[in-house]
């Protein structure tokens, strides 16, 4: 992982290179007639939404319903990379479009879907932090869980923000919650049954919070091994799930370093933006304090690049950055600009079952393959 002094020397030369990406998507139908790419007001390639002539919308995806049971929409099969993008990385054009170029600029893997579980646990705890607000970490955790589930793992979000935005995500007022995770954290003999709410999602449950975990943080100060509370809540839930995600508040303090004592892997939203970037040297400093003193099993799984907007410079160029900085360490898979999200957050439920054949839906759905898959290369 690179030191903060390596991505902080990086920084300066944003701004300075151009760097192409994607100007237009090939979708590829059964009869492989191709489809000039539009793009959409929100940012997106929507070739999905070409009209045919009649002022009519026609959505080209595959119905998600009605595919057969076992089988689930892949993105992948969809999009192909433009040729013009493509040549702009190796002469050969045509040796790029094989090997499907991504929007990080590298070749796109195939993420194959996942088979069914015979059995379930123990989980991998996944921090989603950022100390930046703002930058998807509960969307991509909401959205990343929902397409877990969908896989048929187990999943468990945990909402260990004071605001309780997870917890609104999925539809619960916190304000009416008598029982959150701060009790479940401070109150001897809590039981986490007590506290587990089940979504409308099947698969998926919540530890939901509210403006009380506030106060844990300063309860804690003088509290034993207060960096492991969290770690000690979550233990009899591990072999129940398949994956916990902790969706993090944003700050490095005492709360963030709970999450990350207790996670395996963390996953890093960063908005593509200069000052989302600038925060992740600062970030990754924490990451290796905590890995150094508290939990040696931790490690940084990926740099999950939110907010994408190919028509930007800006965009394109601090994405650039990020792969030069973290290389293998940034996922493939790219979240864009969409104001599905928005929507989803008022409706209470993922994107994945909101706007099941949306552009963001497959790429969270992809997202899920692409964890699963280096989680089995481990």
């Amino acid at each position: 992982m690179p030191t903060r002094a390596q991505v902080s020397a990086g920084l300066e030369a944003v701004g300075s290179v151009a760097v192409r990406t994607f100007a237009a998507h090939q979708s590829q139908r059964s009869t492989h007639v191709a489809l000039s790419a539009h793009q959409s007001m929100d940012g997106h390639h929507v070739n999905a939404m070409a009209g045919d002539g009649s002022g009519a919308p026609r959505n080209h995806f595959a119905d998600y319903d009605e595919l057969p049971e076992g089988h689930f929409y892949d993105p992948d099969a969809e999009y192909e990379p433009d040729p013009e993008y493509a040549a702009t990385l190796a002469p050969d054009a045509a040796r790029q479009r094989r090997e499907r170029v991504g929007p990080t600029g590298r070749p796109l893997p195939y993420f194959p879907i996942p088979g069914p579980l015979t059995q379930h646990g123990p989980a991998t705890i996944i921090a989603m932090c950022n100390q930046k607000g703002g930058v998807g970490k509960t969307t991509s955790t909401i959205n990343l869980g929902a397409a877990l589930a969908e896989y048929g793992r187990r999943v468990l979000l945990v909402d260990f923000d004071p605001q309780g935005a997870l917890s609104v995500g999925l539809g619960v007022n916190p304000m009416e919650l008598d029982l959150t995770v701060y009790n479940l954290l401070m109150e001897r003999g809590m039981a986490a049954d007590e506290v587990l709410l089940k979504t409308a999602v099947p698969n998926m449950d919540l530890l939901p919070s509210n403006i009380d975990l506030s106060a844990a943080e300063v309860q804690l100060v003088s509290e034993v091994a207060r960096e492991s509370t969290l770690q000690r809540a979550l233990k009899p839930l591990m072999d129940d799930y398949d994956y916990i995600v902790i969706d993090c508040q944003p700050s490095l303090g005492l709360l963030t370093v709970n999450a990350l004592t207790a996670a395996h892997k963390v996953i890093v939203p960063l908005e593509c933006e200069f000052f989302a970037l600038r925060g992740v040297a600062l970030l990754t400093e924490t990451i290796e304090k905590v890995q150094e003193r508290l939990n040696p099993e931790l490690e940084l799984d990926g740099i999950l690049a939110t907010m994408y907007d190919s028509r930007t410079v800006h965009s394109r160029e601090v994405l650039a950055r990020v792969v030069e900085a973290f290389d293998d360490h940034v996922y493939h898979t790219v979240i864009g600009r969409t104001v599905r999200f928005p929507e989803t957050t008022v409706a209470g439920e993922p994107i994945t079952t909101y706007a099941s054949n949306s552009v963001g839906a497959a790429a969270y759905r992809q997202l899920a393959r692409e964890v699963l898959a280096r989680c089995h290369a481990e």
